[in-house]
């Protein structure tokens, strides 16, 4: 028969035990971590990228059809160009789209010839948000 002693001494986790444990996931957890991070930051950017390129084929049917660039964003989304002005996924605005007017040698006059991200800072390749 087992005395008291000997019963106590198996019940739980030596302190060593434990370090160990909290090292391995620790280890794990900064190898995931920035994988994490990174994979992230590639879903914003094909967002950033998507959100843009269906705001300029909008803005390009808009000038076909009127002659002319539209004001504002919102402006496409009250003719039914847009259904609403995306979410800008770097900033998390939908007011930080910066519009870019036509030239001054185009032939098409209006406010919002090009639209790009408003948001500061560098995508992973390095080139500015504000650039794409």
């Amino acid at each position: 028969m087992r005395t008291a002693r000997h019963r106590n001494r198996h019940r739980g986790f030596t302190l060593i035990e434990l370090i160990v444990v909290l090292a391995i996931v620790g280890l794990l957890a900064s190898i995931v971590a920035p994988r994490y991070v990174r994979t992230v930051d590639n879903a914003r950017e094909a967002s950033l990228k998507t959100s843009l390129n269906v705001m300029r084929d909008a803005i390009d049917k808009y000038a076909a059809d009127k002659g002319r660039y539209p004001d504002s964003l919102d402006e496409m989304v009250q003719m039914g160009y847009l259904r609403q002005v995306p979410e800008d996924p770097i900033t998390g605005r939908r007011d930080s789209w910066q519009m870019l007017p036509a030239r001054a040698d185009s032939a098409v006059s209006g406010q919002v010839a090009d639209v790009r991200s408003g948001a500061a800072g560098r995508a992973q390749d390095g080139r500015p948000y504000s650039a794409w």
